[in-house]
């Protein structure tokens, strides 16, 4: 099970995992989900709880707009009242924390995975572009050298002159 170390409370991601398993189609039960996980009864039940009653925003669902609005409403706020927020909201303060951070670096320089994909970009295009131009001159060796075979063939039954000649 991983655990955050900070606050030895389970990750996100192992929550939201284990919740989808206690909830349709899955319908695991608390019981059988404690005993393969070691999380207690009550814990699981709560999970299952707060979900089925709707309890939590589907952080994965969010617009960028609700989350925006979201930073903004919390912008001002201490810590313990983004804390508050979040119970209410059933999200987590680690969430407006990244999207603060997102909204920030938004309107930022660009990133260094940005510089290498536009980098990457270019010298992709390159490649296509020079692929192209030779793929052109082959094309254009070929339909000569047919032209040829086939100015050669008619001559020759001109000429009346066998393959073998």
């Amino acid at each position: 099970m991983i655990k955050d170390t900070k606050n030895n409370r389970y990750t996100r991601e192992e929550k939201d995992r284990l919740t989808a398993r206690l909830l349709p189609p899955e319908n695991c039960s608390p019981s059988d989900l404690s005993s393969e996980t070691g999380i207690s009864i009550s814990t699981l039940s709560t999970w299952k709880g707060k979900a089925l009653r709707g309890n939590t925003l589907n952080r994965k669902t969010l617009s960028s707009r609700e989350k925006f609005l979201m930073v903004l409403e919390t912008y001002t706020m201490s810590e313990a009242e983004i804390s508050r927020y979040c119970r209410e909201k059933g999200i987590y303060t680690e969430d407006i924390k990244r999207w603060r951070l997102g909204c920030v670096d938004a309107n930022g320089a660009e990133t260094v995975d940005t510089k290498e994909l536009k980098q990457a970009l270019q010298d992709e295009k390159k490649k296509t572009k020079s692929l192209e131009k030779e793929l052109t001159r082959k094309e254009k060796a070929l339909a000569e050298t047919a032209t040829l075979l086939v100015l050669r063939k008619k001559l020759s039954a001109i000429l009346g002159e066998t393959e073998e000649d």
